[in-house]
C-alpha cells in the first residue's frame, strides 16, 4: 500500500534534484551548449536578460542570420567574461532590446522558412 500525503506533489523534486518552484542555476551543460553554439556560427552577439522572479540571468546568443539560442548564465559579469574570452560583443537587453534579425528569424521559422 502506498500512502500519499495531501501536499506530497508540492514537495516533489524537479529535474536535477531541485525542489519544484526553485530557480535552477546555470550549469556546465548550459555553458558547454553556449560555447559549442557560438563556435559553430558566425557573427555571434550575446544579449543578457536580467534575472526575474521565475528565471535566473540568461544570455541569448544571436548569429548573423538571426538564428538564436538561450541558456542560463551566472550573472551579467559571467556573460561579459564569456563574451570577452570569445571576442563576442555583449549587450544588455534591457538597454538595447533584441536585434531585428532575431525577430525576423523567429517569424521565418514560424512560417517554416528558416
Amino acid at each position: 500500500m502506498v500512502v500519499v500525503g495531501l501536499f506530497d506533489s508540492l514537495r516533489r523534486r524537479a529535474k536535477g534534484g531541485q525542489r519544484a518552484g526553485t530557480l535552477r542555476k546555470a550549469s556546465s551543460e548550459d555553458t558547454r551548449h553556449l560555447e559549442e553554439w557560438a563556435a559553430s556560427r558566425r557573427g555571434v552577439e550575446a544579449y543578457v536578460e536580467p534575472k526575474t522572479n521565475v528565471t535566473e540571468t540568461t544570455v541569448v546568443l544571436i548569429a548573423h542570420d538571426g538564428e538564436w539560442t538561450r541558456r542560463r548564465i551566472g550573472s551579467l559579469d559571467a556573460a561579459q567574461q564569456f563574451g570577452h574570452r570569445r571576442s563576442i560583443p555583449v549587450y544588455e537587453v534591457a538597454r538595447v532590446g533584441y536585434p531585428k534579425r532575431m525577430r525576423e528569424y523567429t517569424e521565418r521559422k514560424k512560417r517554416g522558412q528558416a
